[in-house]
């Protein structure tokens, strides 16, 4: 027997395990993406309306078994409707791609910048939103802001954070060492387990984590924890050695730790 006819043999032995493996991860993320939306609770009723169907069946109910038929196109072209928004991010996801990026490793002073400037502002308890841009197109955010196009340095950010400026409750938007725009507005999270206790910049972080590939960093104003927004989720209170590690494996950037924390010392005898 062949090489190739011992893998067939088993392969044929292995496959329905890993079509029901297969299945049940495909289901799993499914439900996981959904539960982030209102779209589960839709889920729930055309589950029970399915029940309801299966039972009129088995007990011949003709008259409820032509009200269902009858509503049923109706309820296709609803549900259309309904996921468009879910259906729509599903898409984007899949789209976002970072294989152009690899191997192009950015400068990484930008970065320490960035996390000098969130570390002074947790200290002062100073909210804080920056948006780090990948793959996803911000041309819509960047129009709802100011533009600004100039190279980004910690004092820059303090001075729009750290001050009462008209940026101050706005985000900053960031691309390859530039601060592109400030004083943006992000979509709020449609995420109904978010905490309560999150204000408004959780709320757009996440929001903009959930209809994009980018990375968002945000400084609570009530606590000064620094967390990170990406891929559907809210990582809270992070260290900045937390936050150096996510941002070099999603930026493709190598921080360098010493050189910014010798950074933020100089900062604090100046201050």
């Amino acid at each position: 027997m062949s090489f190739f006819d011992k893998f067939l043999y088993f392969y044929n032995y292995i496959r329905p395990f890993f079509d029901i493996f297969l299945l049940a991860f495909i289901l799993y993320k499914a439900y996981e993406f959904i539960s982030k939306t209102n779209s589960l609770q839709i889920l729930k009723a055309l589950v029970i309306v399915g029940i309801i169907y299966v039972i009129a069946v088995l007990l011949k109910l003709s008259t409820l078994l032509w009200i269902i038929n009858l509503i049923a196109p109706g309820l296709v072209i609803s549900l259309v409707v309904i996921f468009q928004p879910e259906v729509r991010k599903l898409f984007l996801k899949i789209g976002q791609s970072t294989w152009s990026a690899f191997g192009n490793r950015l400068k990484h002073t930008y970065v320490d910048s960035v996390l000098t400037a969130a570390e002074m502002l947790s200290k002062q308890k100073r909210g804080m939103l920056a948006v780090f841009v990948r793959q996803t197109p911000m041309e819509n955010f960047v129009r709802s802001g100011t533009v600004v196009n100039a190279d980004i340095s910690s004092a820059l950010l303090l001075t729009i954070f750290g001050m009462d400026t008209p940026f101050h409750d706005g985000a900053c938007l960031i691309q390859g060492g530039k601060l592109v725009a400030a004083g943006c507005f992000l979509p709020l999270s449609e995420d109904y387990n978010i905490k309560k206790t999150f204000g408004t910049r959780h709320r757009a972080a996440l929001g903009l984590s959930e209809v994009s590939d980018a990375v968002v960093l945000v400084v609570s104003e009530e606590t000064g924890a620094i967390s990170l927004a990406y891929d559907s989720k809210l990582n809270y209170d992070l260290t900045i050695t937390e936050i150096t590690k996510i941002l070099e494996n999603l930026l493709n950037v190598k921080p360098d730790v010493q050189v910014m924390e010798e950074s933020i010392d100089d900062n604090k005898t100046v201050n």
